[in-house]
């Protein structure tokens, strides 16, 4: 008799669990937001990324959607000025890589990370500098800024002042754009686009600020030389 009282009870709620489970709308398509559960970069929203199962903010790229622009709770954080959005993504060597038109604002002390490039014919930087239309020597002191930072080209010809972790500064000038869209041809060496936060930088750079080029990339500040 006790079996089957218990039986009685718990089928209904066995019932209702069930349904729950099977009316309750799937997940599976849609973007997560800060916190929310993820496995790969395309899981999350905007310009976030997954870090250890959930989406936050990217620590290279600077942002704080999650933890100071209100995002958190798991509800999407609202557009603003600072927040620099994905425009989707390109699958290059079968990874998936987003794409950017714009870049973290400009200031005093903008952060990014330095890269190193060739500039010169047949090197790694793919075709000629974007502002002249010219290959250029590493003994230049020159680089290329991505996409949302060289502006459509508004910043050619203009100094940035680099300053590396270990206090060295350096002065260049910017001939060509990172391309944070478009990538994995020949035109960009067959290379990725770049991420929206990117300093590329000649050999000439590198050495002035003390860096190993080896390091591949490595955390600078830049502003617009005055």
């Amino acid at each position: 008799m006790a079996n089957t009282f218990f039986f009685l009870v718990s089928f209904p709620l066995l019932f209702n669990i069930m349904i729950f489970i099977i009316s309750f709308p799937s997940l599976s398509n849609a973007l997560s937001s800060c916190n929310g559960p993820c496995k790969t970069l395309n899981d999350c929203s905007g310009q976030l990324i997954c870090i250890n199962g959930k989406c936050n903010d990217d620590p290279d790229v600077g942002t704080n959607i999650c933890s100071g622009g209100g995002g958190g709770g798991g509800s999407t954080p609202s557009p603003t000025p600072s927040t620099c959005q994905s425009s989707g993504t390109l699958t290059c060597h079968g990874k998936s890589h987003p794409r950017y038109k714009c870049s973290p604002p400009v200031s005093s002390s903008t952060k990014a990370k330095l890269t190193n490039n060739d500039f010169s014919e047949g090197g790694d930087g793919g075709g000629p500098s974007k502002c002249d239309d010219k290959y250029h020597s590493n003994s230049e002191a020159i680089v290329a800024l991505s996409t949302g930072w060289f502006n459509g080209g508004s910043r050619c010809g203009k100094m940035i002042k680099i300053t590396a972790s270990n206090g060295k500064t350096v002065e260049a000038k910017v001939v060509d754009e990172c391309d944070s869209m478009n990538g994995c041809d020949k035109e960009h060496a067959y290379q990725p686009p770049c991420e929206n936060n990117i300093v590329d930088a000649s050999n000439a750079v590198w050495n002035a600020l003390g860096l190993d080029i080896n390091d591949g990339a490595v955390h600078i500040t830049w502003s617009m030389y005055v």
